[in-house]
């Protein structure tokens, strides 16, 4: 660990320096997140996982840019540019950029007109033109004609000395910072349609004459025009006015009003637009696409993390339908713990229209799989199959109910699914993914890619090492909130737990499949290449139900039991009956149990989880359903009031389905308050219908009028 990054890290966060010590020695340690704020909060100060993650992420990059400090004094040293003043500065460059912007002017470059200029000895010129004492720049020129430089004229002597000029407007570090602040503050975004692409980029319309400020346009704008641009069908550009440019820059290098400071402001004009103002542009567009990409991650990772704590039915035997018109509806009968029972396919709608031979086959899965929830896909026919099996005459104990099925159909072509199910066809795995979301999403969703579960926004313009960063970091809380199951979860499952990764996970089922299921936690020392620190980082998150020990079910980390025990017997009980009865755990002192780095933190999370053993922080599950008679677009008309879920949540509003296979757009205008802030993917609302555009497929919502939000 470098002190000297770690405090300002502190300093940068406002940290407790311990803290941050802290927790960088634990990852040093090879210690997780999920686990440091978990089982750690002694040494930390309780820190939670998104501070232990900035720290982390903070302190990585205060590295790389002392790497770069080294390379960069490095490579000053070795061409013996390296004086004492450029080392202060360069070592105490606070940021890359200002790094960069100090390294430039030495910084090893391909050939350019300016040191081509130098190569034939025109700097001097060019110095001495800089200092604008009213000289003829004709006359200074004149001695630097030379047939051996290959200088031929004088004109030639001054062109190449503006060239030299305009590098060096362009590289000056005090030039850089003021066009730097001025295209952060007064640069425009602008847009036009490329020629001849007005019909084939029709889907960028809004955007053929656009402009607005840069720093504030919203990431989804961001994102489109640069899209826009990426496939040729907008121009772009991202630049201040020009004269409020030229006007800094003036104020830096025009010393007076004679032919050399008219020959400067030549090289000024020349430099800025050739050299400086791309390089500006540059700067800010990444800067733009950073700013909107993290915008649009964070609005995804929400909207994921969301979809991945839904409310789970729980064990339930299932019937799950994957619908379909021509091709028919695809079913699978799942048991209690989401194995595969039977399969088949029913033909209720046209063409074939087979009601009758498809109730019959639906009645008789029922029964003979004792059924107890039946899930149907929200894609195409789901509204119809909904309906058609409401009107079966099923128990009324059965439920029915939408699930949605977004990236079903990448998971039932994937490995996973190949690997899970080898001898059945891509509809068949469809549909167990479909039931199975229904049993827990969590445990069904963590198998597919994030990115296809169907909330994002531009999320493939984005920085895809960004987005998989934090979407890992995503589906590694939900895992690590929720707990998983160590009898029964998948290898995805497995591997998201903390510590263990693919390679361990694939041992530990390799041994459950080998050994049978595990009966306690302190059993996972047997699996191969599991080792202590493994254990201490996973096991806390691992249940182990119905076996010998009851702390096994619960988030008490196994390095703990012992504090558990001691309670049990100070109370002349068992652990089993120190869980079960709140009067016992009423009597005990936390503080009498304070000891090394068990302190209050660590004990009070103790008595939570003995209170409520492996407590699930998920809400509960809610049968819904869509309004009766409302099954396609055609059915809709300004002015319904129907009910619906939230799908996705962007920067310009919220998308809603109301049960006709098109998602609805509540723009940000017409939600409540004006923001989509507290809405949720998969939250329970009302909307009514403002407009209706059949052509594009389009349908407008809004939710003012309807007493704000509904909670789940």
């Amino acid at each position: 660990m470098n002190a000297h990054i770690a405090q300002r890290v502190s300093q940068e966060l406002k940290i407790a320096p311990s803290s941050v010590e802290a927790v960088l020695s634990l990852l040093e340690q090879d210690a997780t997140v999920p686990f440091i704020a978990r089982y750690r909060k002694e040494a930390t100060g309780s820190l939670d996982e998104e501070a232990i993650f900035a720290i982390k992420e903070r302190y990585a990059r205060l590295e790389e840019l002392e790497a770069r400090k080294k390379a960069v004094l490095s490579s000053l040293e070795e061409r013996s540019l390296l004086s004492s003043v450029l080392e202060e500065q360069i070592r105490n460059a606070p940021s890359l950029t200002i790094l960069e912007d100090i390294y430039l002017p030495f910084r090893p470059k391909r050939r350019t007109r300016a040191s081509m200029a130098e190569e034939k000895g025109l700097a001097p010129l060019a110095e001495r033109l800089l200092l604008q004492k009213g000289d003829d720049p004709a006359a200074l020129a004149l001695s630097f004609v030379s047939e051996e430089r290959g200088v031929a004229s004088e004109e030639e002597a001054l062109q190449g000395a503006l060239d030299i000029i305009a590098e060096r407007i362009s590289e000056h570090g005090e030039a850089r910072r003021k066009m730097r602040l001025l295209f952060g503050r007064r640069g425009k975004i602008r847009s036009s349609v490329a020629k001849g692409k007005e019909e084939e980029g029709a889907k960028f319309r809004d955007y053929f004459s656009w402009e607005e400020p840069a720093a504030p346009a919203p990431s989804h704008r961001i994102l489109a025009m640069f899209r826009g641009e990426k496939e040729k069908f907008l121009s772009l550009s991202v630049l201040p006015p020009e004269d409020e440019a030229l006007r800094i820059l003036r104020e830096i290098f025009l010393l007076g009003s004679g032919p050399d400071s008219v020959l400067v402001d030549r090289g000024i004009v020349d430099g800025y637009r050739r050299l400086l103002a791309p390089s500006m542009e540059t700067e800010l567009r990444n800067a733009l696409k950073k700013k909107a990409d993290r915008e649009a991650i964070s609005v995804f990772a929400g909207n994921v993390k969301e979809v991945l704590l839904a409310p789970p039915l729980g064990p339930k035997n299932i019937l799950a339908v994957d619908p379909g018109f021509r091709t028919g509806c695809k079913f699978v009968c799942l048991n209690r713990q989401g194995d595969l029972l039977h399969h088949g396919v029913i033909y209720p709608h046209p063409p074939r229209g087979d009601e009758k031979g498809s109730a019959d086959t639906i009645l008789r899965a029922a029964e003979k799989y004792e059924i107890e929830a039946i899930a149907v896909g929200n894609g195409t026919a789901g509204r119809e199959t909904e309906r058609f099996l409401r009107g079966l005459g099923l128990p009324s104990s059965i439920i029915i109910t939408m699930v949605n099925e977004s990236g079903a159909s990448v998971y039932s072509a994937s490995e996973t699914a190949r690997r899970e199910f080898p001898e059945y066809d891509l509809t068949v795995r469809g549909a167990v993914s479909i039931g199975r979301r229904l049993l827990d999403p969590l445990a069904e969703l963590v198998k597919i890619d994030p990115k296809s579960i169907g909330v994002g926004q531009y999320q493939h313009d984005v920085d895809q090492k960004e987005l998989k960063k934090s979407l890992d970091t995503v589906v590694e809380f939900c895992v690590h909130a929720v707990g998983v199951d160590l009898n029964t979860a998948s290898l995805e499952l497995l591997s998201s737990v903390s510590g263990l990764g693919q390679s361990t996970a694939g041992q530990i089922m390799k041994y459950r499949e080998a050994n049978g299921p595990f009966s306690t936690r302190k059993e996972l020392l047997n699996v191969p290449r599991l080792g202590p620190k493994t254990f201490e980082q996973a096991a806390g998150f691992l249940r182990v139900s119905g076996g010998p020990d009851p702390l096994d079910r619960s988030a008490v980390h196994p390095e703990r039991y012992p504090i558990v025990e001691r309670m049990a017997a100070d109370l002349g009980c068992s652990v089993s009956e120190l869980m079960k009865d709140p009067g016992k755990r009423s009597l005990i002192d936390p503080e009498r149990y304070i000891s090394g780095d068990a302190g209050l933190p660590t004990l009070t999370d103790i008595l939570a989880e003995l209170e409520r053993p492996g407590r699930d922080p998920r809400q509960t599950f809610e049968i819904y359903s869509f309004t009766e008679g409302i099954e396609k677009i055609d059915d809709l008309a300004p002015g319904m009031t129907l009910p619906g879920v939230v799908t996705n949540i962007t920067s310009f509003g919220a998308f809603v389905d109301i049960g006709v296979h098109q998602d609805g757009l509540v723009h940000r205008k017409h939600l409540p308050g004006g923001t989509e802030s507290g809405l949720r993917p998969g939250q329970r609302v009302e909307v009514s219908v403002l407009d209706v555009d059949r052509a594009r497929n389009r349908i407008a919502l809004s939710m003012k009028g309807h007493g704000g939000r509904k909670k789940k």
